[in-house]
């Protein structure tokens, strides 16, 4: 049976990506007055989301942003909690079944290059394949293997896709802040 852990030994491992995440906001503080001149320049406006506007999406859509969403969740509940254990491995699963979704739904999903995959359909692919072989690690007892692969979709399937979804011209831009 897993050694039960405290917080902080939860924690401790994503440490370095808070430290990393307060030096860029502490790197970029002098230019807040002009990061907030642009901002309006452009229009940036934070408003309530419009609901309307996801009302409207198309139904491969709006399953793409349900699944990448419960994905999320799911995913951060797994990365705080302890290892191993019948919940994480009931949730991992949940999370396998998200993140596929996720991926294959975003096959279906053009419009950056017109109708045309973008170059972030690169991480949907490294999705479908690292999935398997995230599973077949872990069941292989490539323990380390497995928590890479998990964490590296994590963090580029949904992390860094999702934010390029705030880009301006994209959905969740206009759905907060256009």
């Amino acid at each position: 049976m897993a050694q039960e852990q405290t917080l902080f030994q939860r924690v401790r491992p994503h440490l370095g990506w808070l430290v990393l995440l307060v030096a860029v906001v502490v790197s970029m503080w002098p230019m807040r007055n002009d990061v907030a001149r642009y901002l309006q320049h452009v229009g940036f406006q934070p408003h309530a989301p419009e609901w309307a506007l996801a009302a409207a999406l198309p139904l491969k859509v709006q399953v793409h942003i349900v699944a990448a969403l419960s994905a999320l969740a799911i995913g951060t509940i797994i990365l705080l909690q302890p290892k191993g254990s019948r919940f994480h491995k009931t949730l991992g699963w949940a999370w396998v079944v998200a993140m596929a979704v996720t991926a294959v739904s975003s096959l279906f999903i053009t419009g950056i290059n017109g109708d045309t995959w973008s170059f972030i359909h690169l991480l949907s692919g490294w999705t479908i394949i690292g999935l398997p072989m995230a599973i077949y690690a872990i069941r292989n007892r490539k323990v380390q293997s497995h928590q890479r692969a998990m964490t590296g979709m994590f963090v580029g399937g949904l992390i860094v896709a999702g934010a390029l979804t705030f880009i301006p011209g994209r959905f969740f831009y206009a759905f907060f802040f256009g």
